[in-house]
């Protein structure tokens, strides 16, 4: 524990343990005498108003030491300056190696970097944003591989003389996987266009009977379609066949 006192400022801080040190590497007693030289390069760096007292001297390798000062850097409450010294062997001339700003026990530290790809969150892509989906995406699958989605027919058979990845008349290096469809799936139904939304509780009335309900294609088909009714709330989006709402098409007024 040691207490850096500044101007106003009085702080507690635990410094990082010293490392642990086989028996033939001790503390170098030249290097660890420099304190001076240490603080003389760190104050050329940072400026005198920065740099607080010596704390302790921490033997890195042999003749490798590093020098802890106090830090009053603005915004780094319990952090310390670190400078490393050495010298060559059998050499008296101590030089100093780098100097750094490192965070003690206490310091308050920013949190863990997130890949952007990990804290994009649906809604995010804005007009000209650019998403591109990575090579091991789990929700594609090559199309060569013809997925149940594929409609299978003479003009769209895997060709032998066509480039690898590509379905003739297709045209798509990729299309969506198993896992793919059964997310998506999964996604739109418990979305507000499933059965469970509000607007489909308040009617008697699934849009699998209604006859503007254009049904998916592929293995989506059996549970999704689009709304085409200019009136309904759910117009041009992707419904569950068991969703509804008051626009369906033999609704009758009572």
């Amino acid at each position: 524990m040691k207490r850096m006192v500044g101007k106003n400022t009085l702080v507690s801080i635990d410094l990082p343990a010293q490392p642990a040190r086989s028996a033939a590497i001790r503390l170098d007693a030249t290097c660890a005498q420099a304190a001076d030289l240490a603080r003389a390069a760190l104050v050329a760096v940072v400026g005198e108003a920065c740099v607080g007292e010596h704390l302790q001297a921490v033997g890195i390798a042999e003749r490798l030491v590093e020098h802890r000062f106090a830090a009053f850097q603005p915004g780094y409450v319990a952090w310390y300056w670190s400078v490393t010294t050495a010298r060559a062997p059998r050499g008296k001339q101590v030089t100093v190696c780098d100097v750094a700003l490192l965070p003690a026990e206490q310091a308050l530290l920013a949190p863990a970097w997130v890949p952007w790809s990990r804290r994009l969150r649906p809604g995010d892509v804005g007009v000209g944003d650019l998403l591109p989906a990575a090579a091991d995406d789990e929700r594609l699958a090559p199309s060569f591989l013809l997925p149940e989605d594929v409609p299978l027919s003479d003009d769209n058979l895997p060709n032998p003389d066509e480039q690898v990845g590509k379905i003739p008349g297709v045209g798509r290096p990729r299309v969506m996987s198993v896992l793919g469809r059964e997310q998506a799936a999964q996604r739109w139904y418990d979305s507000d266009a499933g059965p469970e939304a509000q607007l489909a509780k308040a009617t008697r009335e699934r849009c699998g009977t209604c006859g503007f309900y254009v049904q998916l294609s592929g293995s989506l088909g059996a549970a999704f379609g689009a709304c085409a009714n200019l009136y309904a709330p759910d117009d041009g989006r992707i419904v569950s066949a068991d969703h509804g709402c008051g626009a369906h098409s033999e609704a009758v007024a009572v």
